[in-house]
């Protein structure tokens, strides 16, 4: 029977664990996918142009949420979810409720790729990566779009290596949560042309619910806090309700 040496174990376990944490994408399940095509005929938040993701072996479009790139001045987009409320033709209620690269936005013709090593990459058309989830050679083996608006990255167990909901930009959806100590926040939006980070930031503190303003003139203020939260180390907000089943 053959056997390891002894002198190798240390060796060969490395290599085991190498092997076991890097990236296990099926190439079935792998895409490149180019921003360019038609614009979407309905009216949506910002006055923006946009285009439904159509990529073969995923589903990006799970009402009521659904993935797009929109347009909010020029050629230049972002990634986002799309909140229909489970009426994709009623104007008056399409939404977005998640962006990749809000500040960041990329060009017609940029590329979103899920790469075999797991890592998903929002890049410019000429290569420059704008936005991208830090993922390669964790284990990932598959991307979904649940019916809750989580856009995840699952390993072979079905565990979450990323999720949106860990990375929200100005809403909560039912299940998303902001956690103590800042690690995550929600941001207000310069104005439906600027997706740029400003001014109010929604923080859940040690002890409390806090709002803050940026200004040129004041560094960060505090404008408004809902006290009392110390019992919880997290803290849910609904911001949209579906009743479509899980």
């Amino acid at each position: 029977m053959m056997s390891v040496d002894s002198h190798f174990l240390p060796l060969f376990l490395f290599l085991s664990l190498l092997f076991v944490s890097q990236g296990v994408v099926p190439p079935s399940q792998t895409f490149k996918y180019v921003i360019n095509g038609e614009f979407g005929e309905n009216i949506t938040e910002y006055d923006a142009s946009y285009r439904l993701i159509d990529i073969p072996n995923f589903e990006t479009g799970r009402l009521p949420f659904q993935l797009f790139f929109y347009n909010t001045v020029g050629s230049k987009g972002c990634l986002c979810l799309w909140f229909t409320n489970g009426f994709p033709r009623n104007e008056s209620q399409l939404r977005w409720v998640w962006d990749a690269n809000r500040a960041n936005p990329v060009h017609e013709n940029g590329t979103l790729t899920f790469a075999a090593d797991g890592n998903l990459v929002l890049a410019d058309v000429n290569g420059r990566i704008a936005w991208q989830t830090g993922t390669s050679n964790k284990g990932v083996a598959d991307i979904e779009l649940l019916r809750n608006g989580n856009l995840v990255l699952k390993n072979k167990q079905g565990n979450f290596v990323w999720q949106s909901f860990d990375h929200p930009t100005d809403t909560l959806l039912v299940g998303s949560a902001l956690t103590r100590g800042g690690r995550n926040k929600l941001v207000s939006r310069v104005s439906g042309v600027d997706g740029s980070d400003e001014p109010y930031n929604l923080v859940l503190e040690r002890d409390r619910l806090a709002m803050y303003l940026k200004s040129k003139i004041l560094r960060s203020h505090c404008y408004i806090t809902l006290p009392n939260f110390s019992l919880n180390p997290v803290v849910r907000l609904v911001v949209w309700w579906s009743t479509i089943s899980p």
